[in-house]
């Protein structure tokens, strides 16, 4: 009899345990991602100029979009698509915010035919300043955009001061967008 141990036990090694506590790590790790509300994807380009760029208008407008029309003054730039269904459900509350004057707002069309976009804009309304058609979506890469839309606001310096992504409602234009856009404007940039 081995002194210790009783009879009819056995020892479990606790490297025969390994498996089970991965497993259970997994588990966690799923369980928080599948009920984790918070869904901020943040950006490295916040606190950097905009990218360099020069697109041309859309067919049909006389004004495209580039880096330069986004120095000088507080801005929205929206990337969008006319194919983009939560585009069409946010496009409202742009084009309510445009006719309040708040502030200018921008459009970079991603990877759509002209006359699909035109048409958009015809049905849901047009709250964009000017807007450049990024036809190939190299642009929208250089902006670290990878899902539509994507809404950024520009401080007067052209620098990238906030990012949301997906389409927003009116709590996130009120209590998100809003607010830096303000803080931006009376001139505190911290």
């Amino acid at each position: 009899m081995t002194v210790g141990t009783e009879p009819g036990v056995r020892r479990v090694s606790p490297l025969a345990l390994l498996p089970l506590i991965v497993f259970a790590g997994l588990g966690a790790a799923f369980y928080w991602g599948l009920f984790n509300n918070d869904d901020r994807l943040p950006s490295t380009l916040i606190g950097r100029p905009v990218p360099d760029f020069n697109l041309p208008p859309i067919d049909g407008r006389g004004d495209g979009l580039a880096t330069s029309d986004l120095a000088g003054g507080v801005s929205i730039v929206n990337v969008w698509a006319s194919w983009c269904v939560p585009c069409r459900v946010e496009m409202p509350l742009l084009v309510d915010l445009a006719e309040t004057g708040t502030v200018p707002i921008y459009g970079i069309n991603h990877r759509d035919p002209p006359e699909a976009a035109l048409a958009f804009l015809r049905e849901l309304g047009d709250p964009y300043t000017r807007i450049g058609a990024d036809r190939n979506g190299r642009v929208s890469i250089d902006w670290g955009v990878y899902g539509l839309p994507e809404t950024f606001v520009i401080d007067s310096d052209g620098r990238i001061a906030y990012k949301h992504v997906g389409p927003f409602d009116r709590r996130a234009l009120d209590e998100e967008i809003l607010p830096v856009v303000r803080r931006l404007q009376a001139g505190d940039g911290s």
